[in-house]
């Protein structure tokens, strides 16, 4: 039943306990104590907006940058991601498959300014082999959401 509860918090965190009762047919005081305690346990972490920021005056620069990194002893790439994710400008730090070891999402206001994290404090860090910057150009979905409008195609019927 609570992954239930997670999944609709998940799509909507604004479902309040008693839409999620008459959703899953669980009482709304036990549908409050699940999620009570999946916040104290750890299993949400925060309830969040996705934002569409192309709709807000504020310019926001997006980048992917893949890390490659050599593992340390006895603790692997842990180590190094968590020096990653520490710093803000990381939205989101990914162990990977492929030519990279780690991906990393980076938000700044400028290109420079991602730039000048790349060369100033990733690339800085031990164990950091080599980076490959993304920026992203245009963002289409993001958590399940589409942010862009999709214009109706509007055809004339052919007559035969």
């Amino acid at each position: 039943m609570l992954k239930e509860i997670l999944r609709i918090l998940e799509s909507d965190a604004r479902t309040t306990t008693k839409q999620i009762a008459a959703m899953t047919g669980v009482p709304s005081a036990e549908v409050a104590k699940l999620i009570k305690q999946a916040q104290e346990a750890g299993v949400i972490l925060k309830y969040k907006a996705v934002v569409n920021w192309d709709k807000v005056e504020d310019e926001q620069v997006w980048a992917i940058i893949d890390v490659e990194v050599t593992p340390q002893k006895d603790v692997g790439f842990d180590s190094i991601a968590e020096r990653i994710y520490r710093f803000p400008q990381a939205r989101s730090v990914y162990l990977a498959s492929g030519a990279y070891d780690l991906a990393v999402l980076v938000v700044g206001k400028s290109e420079h300014e991602i730039a000048d994290f790349v060369s100033q404090k990733l690339a800085t860090i031990e164990g950091v082999q080599g980076t490959a910057t993304h920026f992203i150009l245009k963002r289409y979905k993001e958590d399940g959401e589409i942010l862009t409008e999709v214009e109706e195609v509007k055809r004339q019927q052919m007559v035969l």
